[in-house]
């Protein structure tokens, strides 16, 4: 029973090579191919003849985790030759490994990740010994450019010294002792006849090692059980249309060797053919950039990729002589950053454009293709039918009215597409928050070649648009953690697709994230959010939703609790922050019935706020307007007077007019707001937290005007005027044109004054400039009357 095991590095042409040479000439009973052994009884629906690249993805979901990976497969994949040349030579194919879902490939999203990445200080040791930059460029070095004789030989070494005698971890044992099991039950049912093994060459010394050792029950010609999902669990495997971008490891593939289109011209045509031809590539590519490359610069290219071959020891032009000769040709510019073949990972942003479209020739547009007769999960079916029926089956312009019952079910169809990531389907424009007051959508549908491949992947959610989506956004909420401004992001999605009513395990663990918010800003534009689709949105049914309800009740609760313990002296004002205070009144004023904090303990907390004096300026000004807006007793020309001050009293005015702009204006007009309350008093806040106070309290109709009148003179008055004037102007900002008119108005009548108000809100100069000489002017009065020259 002999046993030909031959280690590969995935993706390598040579490898694929070799394979090819060693089953045509063993003819082996069995082919064992490292590869998902639950997809054995599938072998003929891969070989159907699909257009490569291709990919096997797996998915798996049960209430501890969810799991997606992917095995690729390209033209010169030593398994896929090997499942292919094997096939047509009559061996039996089995895939050797487990499942994709089991927890030994928990953290690989793709199987065929490169295992020297994982023992990555052996390999940087053969790189400086060979005087290369990664361990990409080793591998052509030591393989993809050195004649085929003695292949076999020059990869056991180089694999025997990657793993060296490193102990495996726990995953990569448990595998390799599976596979080990496939290949023993293969030695005993082939009897003389030859097997040939091929894996991943880290595996390589490990499988020989446990195949030597007595086995087990397959010695007596059982193959070994196949794991089975946990009851409960989902899990599938379907075939996905694959694309060259997507294998790159310049693209940020997991693993393996970059440049897929290189290596597809070195298996087709051979390491000289591929060399010239990528040339041609990257010189096509660029001119069609509008990028000069002329005859001279080509032959200059090859020139110098030749002699950088020749001088590297090559017999051919590898990878990065190309890429090294074409650089030198083409580029005079000074690089900021090193050439991205010197390294490993995605491509870096900045990257010189000519470098960047070099490995774009290189990486290949490819993108495969299933054949007809490829079973896909229910989604596609699904899809394909809804869009047929709701007559989004076209490219082009699509535009909604979601009054309208029909367009609204398109909208939702469309957003659950765009929440599930699938290609071609893009919203212009529509309603951005629960409180805008859009109604329309603007739709471009457009036909896009990964649309296949999305969908199919999709499929792992669900078999339906509605429940994949909700699967989706009920794993954005876990993913998004106690982050409030993704959660509200992912709950108006939710509302944009139709989906109110997710589980009661996720509506718990929205409310405890929510419960661990940590920063007010955040927390305050998804309490906005969220209350605006809880009170309005009945267009896209959200309205009164109990889910969104357990959200607010969250919300308000954290940003009381959050909003008393910020202390800081004087800073410029906290929109963010103030934003959250007025997010949380809005909630006690129209959503009270489904809040766990009633409004006195709201009320009594802002008190505590108002009253801090180590609390910043903003929050205890939003903390006074709070309660007046709820209908505290309040003495607005008392709290004014307390927060008096060029460091103070701009940011103080700017949490007031936040929550209270109504108020201010309202007392403008009727002098007379009284207050209650030792707490408020005492504090000198002019609040006291609590309501049914009496009118006329202390000091609130002084002024002739009220709180406008005293706000005037304090001003007038300042003698920092100029320090506290930017904080002053973005207070006042929160009024819009017409209520600073109505204000310029009253400061003209106070003044008994004649003209236009509106006037003073159109100045010809800068404010702060005519601010800057009238304080000029003052000093120069006082200092001319101090020396007695004034008449």
């Amino acid at each position: 029973m002999p046993v030909t095991f031959i280690g590969v590095r995935h993706h390598s042409p040579a490898c694929a090579r070799l394979v090819e040479r060693t089953i045509e000439a063993l003819r082996p009973a069995y082919v064992l191919v490292e590869g998902p052994a639950d997809v054995n009884d599938r072998l003929d629906e891969l070989l159907l003849g699909h257009e490569l690249p291709i990919a096997i993805f797996s998915h798996y979901r049960d209430d501890e985790r969810s799991h997606l990976s992917w095995a690729p497969f390209c033209a010169y994949s030593p398994e896929w030759v090997a499942l292919t040349v094997g096939r047509a030579h009559g061996a039996e194919l089995r895939f050797i490994d487990l499942p994709a879902w089991h927890p030994a490939l928990a953290g690989r999203r793709n199987r065929y990740a490169d295992a020297e990445q994982r023992y990555a200080d052996v390999a940087d040791r053969l790189c400086r010994a060979f005087a290369v930059d990664n361990v990409d460029a080793l591998w052509d070095r030591l393989v993809e450019v050195e004649p085929d004789d003695g292949l076999d030989e020059r990869l056991a070494t180089y694999f025997d010294l990657v793993r060296g005698d490193t102990e495996a971890g726990e995953d990569d044992t448990a595998r390799e002792a599976y596979m080990a099991a496939w290949v023993r039950a293969a030695a005993a049912a082939a009897g003389d006849r030859p097997v040939v093994v091929v894996t991943g060459g880290f595996h390589r010394p490990a499988l020989r090692r446990l195949v030597a050792e007595p086995g087990g029950d397959e010695a007596g010609g059982g193959w070994p059980e196949i794991p089975r999902p946990a009851a409960g669990a989902v899990a599938g495997s379907y075939l996905v249309p694959y694309s060259f971008r997507r294998l790159d490891a310049f693209s940020g593939y997991q693993s393996g060797m970059p440049s897929p289109e290189y290596y597809q011209r070195l298996w087709e045509q051979g390491a000289d053919a591929a060399a010239d031809g990528l040339v041609e590539a990257v010189a096509t590519r660029l001119r069609r950039r509008g990028v000069a490359v002329s005859t001279a610069d080509l032959i200059a290219a090859r020139t110098l990729s030749a002699g950088l071959a020749r001088l590297r020891g090559h017999p051919h032009p590898a990878r990065t002589d190309i890429l090294d000769g074409l650089v030198s040709a083409l580029v005079s510019d000074d690089l900021d950053q090193p050439l991205p073949w010197t390294r490993r990972g995605a491509l870096a942003s900045g990257a010189h454009p000519v470098v960047a479209e070099m490995v774009a020739a290189l990486s290949g547009d490819r993108t495969g293709r299933l054949h007809p007769d490829t079973p896909a999960p229910p989604l596609v079916h699904a899809v394909e039918a809804e869009l047929t029926r709701l007559g989004l089956d076209r490219t082009g312009t699509v535009e909604l009215d979601l009054s309208d019952g029909g367009d609204l079910i398109r909208a939702r169809v469309l957003h659950r597409l765009r929440v599930l990531g699938i290609p071609g389907y893009t919203r212009v424009s529509g309603p951005a928050s629960g409180a805008d007051p859009v109604l329309d959508e603007r739709w471009e549908l457009t036909d896009h070649e990964a649309r296949t491949p999305a969908l199919i992947e999709a499929g792992a959610y669900g078999g339906t648009l509605r429940d994949a989506a909700t699967a989706v956004l009920a794993e954005g909420v876990a993913a998004a953690g106690t982050d409030p401004g993704a959660l509200a992001a992912l709950l108006f999605d939710a509302a944009l697709c139709g989906v109110t009513d997710l589980s009661e395990q996720i509506t718990e663990l929205i409310a405890a994230n929510i419960a661990g918010a940590r920063e007010l800003g955040p927390l305050g534009e998804a309490l906005a959010t969220v209350l605006g689709l809880w009170r309005h949105d009945r267009v896209l049914g959200t309205a009164g939703s109990p889910m969104y309800a357990a959200v607010i009740d969250g919300a308000v609760t954290r940003v009381l609790w959050l909003a008393e313990g910020v202390h800081g002296g004087p800073a410029p004002a906290d929109l963010a922050r103030l934003r959250a205070v007025t997010a949380t009144r809005d909630a006690l004023l129209h959503a009270h019935e489904v809040l766990s904090t009633g409004r006195d303990a709201a009320l009594d907390v802002m008190a505590r706020i108002g009253a801090d004096r180590d609390a910043p300026p903003d929050l205890r000004g939003a903390a006074f307007g709070f309660g007046w807006s709820l209908g505290a007793s309040v003495d607005p020309v008392r709290a004014l007077r307390g927060a008096a001050g060029a460091d103070t009293l701009g940011d103080w005015l700017a949490g007031l007019f936040a929550l209270a702009r109504d108020e201010v204006l309202a007392a403008g007009r009727s002098a007379g707001v009284g207050w209650s309350g030792e707490a408020g008093r005492s504090a000198g806040v002019g609040w006291s937290g609590k309501a049914g106070g009496s009118a006329g309290g202390d000091g609130a109709g002084d002024a002739e005007g009220g709180v406008l009148a005293v706000l005037d003179d304090l001003i007038t008055t300042m003698p920092d005027f100029l320090a506290g004037l930017p904080a002053l102007r973005q207070a006042f900002a929160y009024f819009p044109p017409r209520e600073r008119e109505l204000i310029a108005r009253r400061l003209l009548e106070r003044r008994r004054l004649t003209g236009s108000a509106r006037a003073l809100l159109r100045t010809t100069a800068d404010p702060p400039l005519i601010a800057e000489a009238k304080a000029l002017e003052d000093r120069a009065g006082r200092l001319l009357a101090g020396e007695g020259l004034l008449p």
